[in-house]
């Protein structure tokens, strides 16, 4: 009998054990939050575009299933809240965000937004801009508690110059649309011709006066109104489109006066994700996104996905949950995060931008990828795309 009893205590012992193992190790916890602000406007020209209720949201899901998966042997568990707003509402939902103590926010914002948000945020959180391209950004308005995913206009414009260069295509008739973020992309074009020895031949503007832009009648009007209004120009090589605000620039391809081929917001545009991906490894990772969304990849999701993952690396490398130790390790010089590009990205601790390959797109396909192999760099190749350091003009305002 007391063997029995000695037997049934030890047995008792060994099953508490673990139990009790369990409770004392509990995962650490990396929070983070998906904010999407959303500017009711104009939709797209074309319903190919209309975007979907889980736009963004979508790569974050996938990215915190990656994240889990090797973070649940680390002793690591990732979350993400995901959250919409307006330009009038984000304000108090990063409000809300900061006294949740919230320390990771991967913001899906315009310019404006994105700077506003960064200067109230301060030195409470990390932003990871994750939509936002404006070169000033990551320049005369930058702030240090700012991470850029997004790539920059500077880096489209640089990509797709590279390529035109290649193809020896060097005069360039550039139109560019009438809102502010339109001229920003046409001056990060003025600037890819001058770095790259292009000529812009002539330039122009198309004026958003309005009105209804997906109607029954709309192709006779286009049919009838951009051959006129690109004709007469001096003799070039490729039309160029600025046009950020989605305007005009999907009608320019085979209606313009002179046969030419367009490039920039229509034609051949520069990417940082596309649905036709499938080298490096991309197909499996297409897969896996499509069976968990059923849809496509889009630009937005993928930098969404790849804003997580780079919380997930820091994390997994320095076996840490802290935001500070994990923005740290971002911002070094040891900091890498795959991205299925063929090559490691990493942040340019300048103007904390992210370098990263730029894919040249059609409709269905990938035409190619920058840099162009020509274009070589003392330090990394991917800092021919965008600003490199001589020319910055960022100077940190650190968060108060």
């Amino acid at each position: 009998m007391r063997k029995g009893i000695i037997g049934l205590l030890a047995g008792v012992c060994l099953l508490s054990a673990p139990v009790a193992a369990q409770e004392a190790e509990q995962p650490t916890v990396i929070r983070a939050a998906v904010l999407r602000v959303d500017d009711p406007g104009l939709p797209p020209i074309s319903r190919l575009e209309l975007p979907t209720d889980d736009l963004g949201f979508a790569g974050a899901r996938l990215a915190i299933e990656d994240n889990d998966t090797t973070g649940r042997f680390m002793g690591q568990d990732f979350e993400a809240k995901e959250i919409t707003a307006t330009p009038q509402s984000f304000s108090d939902e990063i409000g809300r965000l900061l006294s949740d103590g919230i320390e990771f926010i991967v913001l899906l914002a315009d310019d404006p937004v994105t700077l506003k948000a960064a200067d109230q945020v301060g030195d409470r959180a990390v932003i990871l801009n994750a939509r936002a391209r404006g070169d000033n950004l990551r320049g005369a308005d930058c702030r240090f508690n700012t991470i850029h995913v997004a790539p920059s206009h500077a880096m489209m414009a640089d990509a797709l110059a590279q390529f035109l260069m290649w193809k020896n295509w060097t005069r360039w008739f550039l139109i560019e649309g009438s809102h502010p973020a339109d001229g920003d992309l046409a001056a990060a074009f003025r600037r890819s011709a001058s770095k790259f020895g292009a000529k812009l031949v002539e330039e122009r503007v198309y004026e958003d006066t309005g009105g209804a832009r997906r109607t029954d009648s709309g192709h006779v009007q286009v049919q009838k109104q951009m051959p006129v209004f690109t004709q007469r120009a001096p003799e070039h090589d490729v039309v160029l489109a600025a046009d950020e605000a989605d305007v005009f620039a999907a009608y320019l391809p085979y209606q313009t006066w002179d046969p030419r081929p367009v490039a920039g917001s229509a034609g051949l545009v520069p990417r940082s994700w596309h649905p036709a991906m499938e080298a490096w490894g991309a197909t499996q990772f297409q897969n896996r996104f499509e069976r968990l969304a059923g849809r496509q990849m889009r630009e937005v999701d993928y930098q969404a996905w790849l804003a997580l993952r780079m919380i997930g690396e820091a994390a997994t490398r320095t076996q840490s949950g802290d935001a500070d130790t994990l923005r740290e390790f971002m911002l070094s010089d040891r900091f890498e995060v795959a991205g299925f590009k063929g090559q490691k990205l990493t942040l340019r601790d300048w103007d904390h931008q992210l370098r990263q390959p730029i894919l040249l797109t059609t409709g269905l396909l990938m035409a190619s990828v920058s840099p162009q192999e020509q274009y070589l760099h003392q330090t990394s190749q991917l800092d021919t795309l965008g600003i490199d350091r001589p020319e910055t003009e960022c100077t940190f305002q650190e968060a108060t």
